[in-house]
């Protein structure tokens, strides 16, 4: 009979998602910067080791993200300024923050 190995390590804790909601207040944390990169001559999301590069309408909602400006105030100006339902809207931005969340680029 084998005997049975129960391993030391301790399983890993992994702190709760945020989950994008409605009324979601989004902001950059303070080690990510939004700037404009005069060398690349275009918008750039700075963190640690890493730059992202916003397609415009990413942009639109990441200006937003000031944790003063919720969620469905967010949707509503990108629905006005593309002229589409809201429903929709509200898809497409709450998965682009609920990515950027994970990532540790915005936080809720």
């Amino acid at each position: 009979m084998t005997p049975a190995v129960t391993p030391a390590v301790t399983p890993a804790v992994t702190p709760a998602r945020a989950i994008v909601e409605g009324g979601s207040l989004p902001r950059l944390p303070r080690h990510v910067k939004l700037r404009f990169d005069k060398a690349r001559e275009r918008w750039v999301v700075l963190a640690p080791e890493r730059v992202l590069l916003p397609d415009e309408t990413a942009l639109a909602i990441l200006k937003r993200c000031d944790g003063e400006t919720s969620v469905n105030a967010i949707v509503a100006h990108m629905a006005e300024a593309y002229e589409a339902p809201p429903e929709e809207i509200r898809e497409d931005v709450s998965a682009l923050l609920q990515d950027l969340a994970d990532k540790g680029f915005i936080q809720l």
